[in-house]
């Protein structure tokens, strides 16, 4: 059996976004899925830390891969793989963290249900048969998730740090993948995201956007079995 495997869901998200990666990968690794919660990166990263196995592989989308890199920040030595779905290792730029904002305020004033269609639109989405039925899903868990949890990540996003140099410094089998239909985190920032790490492979899913674990959940899991079983290095610390 390969080492534990911590899974980190992604904004507003929960386990269920990796359902059939916890079904296909639970068979070779002891699969754990950790909430996101905490008031900043900084508090969800330790929280995780908190309750991880003392060394793991951790994967994490979206929100959940920047909570990843930083838990990789903070305890370099427990981590010994790691990969980043749908994510970014740059600070959030100041317009995309400004038009927040009003969707922040719309959602305060009972406009909630209206802004998640906002915050994923189905263009964000691969344009195949179950595209709505996968937005539907996503926003099931956002509305389970409330309110107060959407503004408290979307101040964390606004705030997250750059972590290219974390990355960078990163010497564990790395793995990137992304949709090369997602808008949010496009192709591009994924490819930028696999050349900064030493030892990471790039997978871009032909039918795939923001949500690959659900777009193309085998295409997910064959990427991160392949990964899991890659030869890690010896390091002395």
């Amino acid at each position: 059996m390969t080492e534990s495997l911590v899974l980190l869901p992604g904004f507003l998200a929960d386990g269920r976004v990796f359902a059939d990666q916890i079904t296909d990968l639970s068979r070779e690794s002891a699969v754990m899925v950790a909430p996101l919660l905490g008031e900043s990166l900084v508090e969800m990263a330790d929280r995780v830390l908190a309750q991880a196995p003392p060394k793991f592989a951790l994967a994490g989308h979206d929100l959940g891969a920047s909570v990843a890199t930083e838990m990789l920040r903070r305890a370099p030595g427990r981590v010994t793989r790691i990969a980043l779905i749908s994510g970014s290792a740059q600070a959030e730029p100041p317009n995309l963290a400004a038009a927040r904002e009003p969707r922040m305020i719309k959602a305060k004033t009972g406009r909630y249900g209206e802004v998640l269609l906002e915050e994923l639109p189905s263009t964000t989405l691969y344009d195949g048969p179950h595209r709505g039925a996968i937005r539907d899903h996503w926003i099931d868990m956002a509305m389970e998730a409330g309110l107060e949890t959407y503004l408290a990540q979307s101040r964390i996003l606004q705030r997250r740090p750059d972590h290219q140099n974390v990355l960078r410094r990163a010497r564990i089998p790395g793995l990137v993948i992304g949709g090369k239909a997602d808008t949010i985190a496009p192709p591009r920032r994924q490819d930028f995201i696999a050349q900064l790490m030493p030892r990471a492979e790039l997978v871009l899913i032909e039918k795939a956007g923001h949500l690959p674990m659900l777009e193309a959940p085998a295409t997910v899991s064959r990427a991160l079995q392949a990964w899991l079983r890659a030869e890690a290095p010896f390091v002395l610390r």
